[in-house]
């Protein structure tokens, strides 16, 4: 730790040695160490209800029902939701992707980023205050740690006493219910990319594969590491949100914030006393704004970017509100601009259609449009053609010239489905063996194709390569929508 050296008067060393020249030296002066680096103190976040805290419930309940749900539903006799990465398929539902459809990734990546922005634009963190994993976790590990080690004050006696069988007993029980917490996600974590189903009996009898092992532990680990004692830390250094967030704010996006010139001045007071009569605003100053906050900010103080929207302290502002008998909203959901200029809340609300808040609307639908109208019109099939390397081109039989090709047909339905192979683009440009193929569900066959050109035909193109297109038609059968073709380019080499 990077430690200066300091004289307990707070002046250099070297002054006192120089002032210290004459017929008498100095006494010695005792030194002091003062460390650059403050230690990270533990926050002790208030149990807190409300309207807000409610709904904040509602999405930790919906986002881990998703979350530990999806891998145990079934679908079409498989796993629902999987991305097997042995075969290299993605099972979402109903749809069968294969890596080429990485596009689809990166179509999700924009639509999240779209809407993050679209959301910090007209109401701040709500993302954060309300969904985010670190968020969610960090809620359920508290309420454990409620439920064994008690509320604030219980907790901050319980670790500032000595270890006895009481303090023993109630931090190992909040322990072992956090790493049964943190196994089961990194085990369900683990269950998208190899089926729960198996995973399961392996991980009961110890027989993970070592992959499998890894991400289970790893994934536990960085829940029970981020959520149980990191939790703020993770909100303020880690992640980039926080930093970059005043870019998408503006002045009429509705923040979280303490109303002062009605709160201040602040100050204790009876409830039978008139506070205005006392010079007094409406905040007794009682601080459970800043107990009930999970990352120990003062919400009075202003804006600041370790807030991250969780509420806390507008329900526990109201219900000291109503106890004084004072209208609430003294710390609320309002605008910079709502808040300097009086403004009504339909008058703030109309704010939020501003042209900022247009843009990315605009921008956001148009991504989901498309992206949903490329799944619709999506090919139930792909074709990847890859020439043979090692010979471009060569004369057979009765002067004909022949390239060979290699077809790799991918089967993006859950049914057995039959191919015709067909290829033009040079006259009398035929195929030499097998045209059609069965591809089992959602499976990928190669085959090998010989293209051949009669000698008047290449003649007649000349030598050099020469633009051609594979046709695969998918044959109609009982489980199928309809035919349909893929039509992929390549080229056919003549020899000089």
């Amino acid at each position: 730790m990077s430690q200066e050296r300091v004289e307990a008067s707070g002046r250099p060393a070297a002054a006192g040695a120089a002032s210290g020249a004459g017929t008498a030296k100095a006494a010695p002066v005792p030194e002091a160490f003062v460390s650059l680096y403050a230690k990270q103190k533990k926050i002790y976040a208030r149990s807190v209800s409300g309207w807000f805290n409610n709904w904040r419930w509602v999405l930790v309940w919906l986002t881990q029902l998703v979350f530990y749900g999806l891998p145990w539903l079934d679908w079409n006799a498989r796993q629902a939701v999987l991305f097997d990465l042995g075969t290299r398929r993605f099972y979402i539902f109903g749809l069968v992707l294969y890596p080429q459809d990485l596009i689809y990734l990166s179509a999700l990546l924009m639509i999240s980023a779209y809407a993050l922005f679209l959301f910090t634009a007209v109401a701040g963190r709500l993302w954060c205050g309300y969904a985010c994993p670190q968020t969610v976790y960090t809620e359920i590990f508290m309420w454990v740690e409620r439920r064994f080690e008690g509320d604030r004050n219980a907790r901050m006696r319980l670790d500032a006493g000595p270890w006895s069988f009481n303090r023993l007993w109630r931090k190992g029980a909040t322990q072992s219910v956090w790493i049964a917490l943190s196994l089961w996600t990194g085990l369900t974590f683990a269950g998208y990319f190899t089926p729960i189903r198996e995973l399961l009996p392996s991980a009961l009898a110890l027989t993970l594969g070592p992959w499998e092992t890894f991400w289970v532990l790893f994934y536990g680990f960085a829940t029970w590491g981020n959520a149980g004692y990191m939790r703020e830390q993770v909100c303020k250094y880690m992640c980039p949100y926080a930093r970059f967030q005043s870019a998408m704010f503006d002045k009429d996006t509705l923040i979280i914030s303490y109303d002062a010139e009605r709160g201040d001045p602040r100050g204790t007071r009876s409830r039978k006393i008139d506070a205005r009569s006392q010079g007094l605003g409406d905040c007794i100053d009682c601080g459970l704004c800043v107990q009930v906050c999970p990352t120990g900010i003062d919400i009075r103080d202003g804006l600041q970017y370790e807030c991250i929207g969780c509420t806390a302290c507008i329900d526990v502002c109201d219900g000291v509100m109503d106890k004084m008998k004072y209208p609430r909203g003294l710390i609320r959901y309002a605008t910079q601009n709502a808040l300097a200029q009086h403004q009504t809340p339909a008058q703030m609300l109309r704010r939020v259609l501003r042209p900022r808040v247009l843009v990315y609307t605009a921008i956001l639908v148009l991504i989901v449009a498309a992206f949903v109208a490329s799944l619709a019109l999506r090919s139930p099939f792909r074709v990847d053609v890859v020439r043979d390397r090692s010979s471009l081109a060569r004369i057979v039989d009765d002067g004909y010239i022949e390239n060979v090709y290699r077809l790799q047909v991918m089967n993006a339905t859950e049914s057995v489905q039959r191919y015709r192979i067909g290829a033009d683009g040079l006259p009398g440009l035929a195929i030499d063996g097998q045209r059609e193929l069965e591809v089992a569900p959602a499976d990928a066959r190669w085959v090998t194709i010989a293209l051949r050109v009669p000698p008047d035909s290449a003649s007649q193109a000349g030598p050099g390569a020469h633009a051609i297109q594979f046709q695969v038609e998918r044959l109609e059968g009982p489980a199928d929508a309809g035919p349909a073709v893929a039509s992929e380019k390549s080229t056919f080499v003549v020899p000089r």
